[in-house]
């Protein structure tokens, strides 16, 4: 992983005393990125896996704990065959060539969605991976898989109609469905960002960031850098969070 120049009169402006604990990217634009310099969807993607690499080390940097990356969703199974091929070599590439840097960095993988549905190569390497990082203990790197919000709903639900199957009777309150979602364990989203412009959330954690603050920039997310990050951060900590009460002012 190539170390990029920090930009350091924004890393100045960070608190780190009052960081995120968890910060959640919807990662997007890579085929726009493509499409304004005329070359192929892939090279969209492979440019955005730079991106990730930043994302990543600048996270780690300033001592964010939990970082979530919204990689792959259960509709991105409707894009060209050629191209969810590419998107799966291009993943397993990146699992192998990053396992020795998130050691170094002390990352711990960790692996949300219906992972079982992916083709067995890429569940393969995903395991080989978690298990390879499993005893960092420094920040955590969520990979959103064949991830949908909704199918993860579904998910929890299912599991809990089972237990009430074999146990009788529950009682269902927001603390227990927390408890069966593929984030059971994690804090919360923060802050939720989101590149390319778009105001949408695209099924990606509806339940966690009930109250994560939003910070959309028009950046494709190629071109995202730690820059961009920081600032994410310093807006992050100029707003006065609420959750749903009075503020001071």
């Amino acid at each position: 992983m190539k170390t990029e120049p920090v930009d350091q009169d924004l890393l100045k402006q960070i608190d780190l005393d009052r960081l995120p604990k968890h910060i959640a990217i919807i990662m997007d634009g890579n085929g726009r990125w493509a499409k304004r310099r005329r070359l192929p969807r892939i090279a969209g993607h492979r440019a955005g896996i730079r991106a990730v690499r930043q994302a990543v080390e600048a996270s780690a940097r300033v001592g964010i704990p939990y970082l979530t990356l919204y990689a792959f969703s259960v509709e991105n199974w409707k894009r060209p065959h050629t191209e969810v091929k590419l998107l799966m070599g291009l993943l397993r590439q990146y699992l192998k060539k990053e396992i020795n840097e998130l050691n170094r960095q002390n990352i711990r993988l960790e692996v949300i969605g219906r992972i079982n549905e992916l083709p067995k190569p890429v569940v393969d390497d995903l395991k080989n991976t978690l298990e390879e990082t499993r005893k960092n203990t420094g920040m955590r790197l969520v990979l959103a898989l064949n991830y949908g919000a909704r199918a993860e709903l579904v998910d929890a639900v299912q599991e809990l109609l089972e237990k009430a199957k074999q146990n009788g009777a529950i009682k269902v309150d927001e603390s227990m469905l927390s408890e069966h979602l593929y984030t059971r364990g994690f804090p919360d989203p923060d802050l939720l960002i989101r590149t390319s412009g778009e105001l949408r959330l695209s099924n990606f954690l509806l339940w966690q960031v009930a109250y994560a603050e939003l910070w959309v920039t028009e950046t494709l997310w190629p071109d995202f850098t730690q820059k961009d990050l920081f600032q994410a951060i310093v807006d992050f900590q100029k707003r006065e969070r609420r959750y749903g009460g009075l503020g001071l002012s």
